[in-house]
């Protein structure tokens, strides 16, 4: 569940129960597909996920009837760990550390997933605009509960809104650099965003 009760993931995949080895099979299907995507893209043979999975393609075609179905699963349930990480991060950790540590996650996300969500072809019925919505929705959610948090605790100035924060967040993702220079980009976030400044 995300903080904002947004819920990332598409209603399609979100009817009635699956019974437990249907489910396990679902969560097989998941996972492999995800290593898949990452090793091979998302173009990668679809018989690739089965094996991976070790299912059967029948039962990956039950499941997922369509390449796009599948990836709006891979990218829903990547965008549902991000937010319940986000989530993870409001309890102990110090409230600036956990909004930094989240937009550190969130760029890696960006950086890396963006492929699944931009393959995704427009369509007329208008679930592609639906979909990239609930996910925007959720991530943003999540970032304005960090943030909320983060400013309460006095770390971040009240005048910074999450909307700005993800904007430049997924700037940085964009410029493809590597790790210590986004690293050294989120620091000069986190100072241009102090108090004390």
């Amino acid at each position: 569940m995300t903080t904002s009760g947004a819920d990332p993931v598409p209603r399609a995949q979100s009817g009635r129960p699956r019974r437990a080895d249907a489910q396990r099979n679902y969560e097989l299907l998941l996972a492999a597909a995800k290593e898949i995507f990452d090793e091979q893209g998302v173009d990668a043979p679809l018989d690739d996920v089965a094996r991976r999975a070790g299912v059967g393609n029948a039962t990956m075609y039950r499941h997922f009837p369509t390449r796009r179905e599948l990836i709006i699963a891979v990218y829903a349930d990547e965008v549902t760990e991000l937010c319940a990480r986000g989530e993870g991060l409001l309890g102990g950790v110090p409230a600036g550390d956990a909004l930094f540590d989240w937009l550190r996650m969130f760029v890696a996300h960006v950086a890396t997933k963006r492929e699944l969500a931009l393959v995704l072809a427009d369509d007329h019925d208008g679930q592609r605009s639906a979909l990239f919505r609930r996910w925007h929705e959720a991530m943003h959610s999540t970032a304005s509960a960090l943030l909320a948090r983060a400013q309460q605790a006095g770390a971040v100035r009240a005048e910074v809104s999450a909307s700005d924060l993800l904007a430049l967040a997924n700037g940085t993702a964009l410029t493809g650099v590597d790790s210590d220079q986004t690293e050294r980009l989120l620091l000069l976030v986190r100072h241009g965003t102090d108090v004390g400044r």
